[in-house]
Formats: C-alpha cells, sequence, structure tokens
C-alpha cells in the first residue's frame, strides 16, 4: 500500500476493479453488487462516475454475505442437521420431491414443520413419519395398479 501527497493511504490500482468486474468474480448481478454498495454491506468508492471496488474488499463481502445454511434466529442455527433440522430444500432433496410437495404438505398437516421467522424447519423424526405415513403409502398404491 503506498501513500499519496496528502500522506493518506491508498490501494494499490492492479487490486482495484468495476462493479461489472465484481458482479462477474462473485457470479452475480451488477446490480447485486450495487445494492451491496448501497447498503453498506460492500466498500466502494465513487471516482467521479465509476465506482471502484479492492479485491480485498470484495473477498471481505463474500465472506460475511448472507448464507441460508448459516441463518440464526434467537441466537441459535436454524437448522442445525447434527440436531436433526432441516429446511424445505433439504427435506425435498432428501426426499426425491420437487420443494411445493413439501410445503403442500407442510400446509394441509401431513408433514409437522414449525416456522422460525420467515423459514420452516423440519425435524428428522417429523420427516421420517411423514415419509412412512404418506409417501410409502401412495408408493404402494401406484405398485397395485
Amino acid at each position: 500500500m503506498s501513500k499519496n501527497k496528502e500522506g493518506l493511504k491508498v490501494q494499490p490500482e492492479d487490486k482495484l476493479v468495476s462493479i461489472t468486474e465484481a458482479a462477474k468474480i462473485n457470479k452475480v448481478t451488477r446490480q447485486a453488487i450495487y445494492v451491496a454498495i448501497k447498503l453498506n454491506k460492500l466498500k466502494a468508492r465513487k471516482e467521479t462516475t465509476r465506482w471502484t471496488i479492492h479485491l480485498d474488499d470484495l473477498e471481505a463481502y463474500r465472506k460475511q454475505k448472507y448464507s441460508r445454511s448459516k441463518s440464526v434466529f434467537n441466537g441459535e442455527l436454524l437448522f442445525d442437521n447434527h440436531k436433526g433440522y432441516f429446511s424445505v430444500n433439504q427435506v425435498a432433496d432428501m426426499l426425491k420431491v420437487p420443494n411445493q410437495k413439501i410445503y403442500y404438505a407442510t400446509r394441509v398437516g401431513h408433514l409437522k414443520a414449525h416456522r422460525k421467522g420467515a423459514a420452516w424447519v423440519i425435524h428428522t423424526n417429523d420427516i421420517k413419519l411423514y415419509q412412512d405415513s404418506y409417501l410409502k403409502k401412495k408408493g404402494a398404491k401406484r405398485k397395485a395398479s
């Protein structure tokens, strides 16, 4: 890092990227990068009409970026797979059914799920019960037909 004529620290020019380049690096849209800047989640500087982002700041943003798997509600991990708690998407993948089938099953009461904030959390015991009570019965009916 060098210093300018006022004695302030200046980032090396070779480590600066534009919004477009930052979007390509992060595999997101330019709009997503711009929103992150406006929400002060990503450090950037606007020089005349062009935003510049330091690669180290982009890396820091990527590390702290929101991840559903790391979601916390009231201080507890929402989808703690070690304790048997899963998301709707995880359950759908496990049972090899569409997500909408899981949402429907929770809505009509076939699959017990708990709402924590904006997320549905499903326990392993409830998944087993749903699998035994509804999925296996439907599979047996198809074989009998």
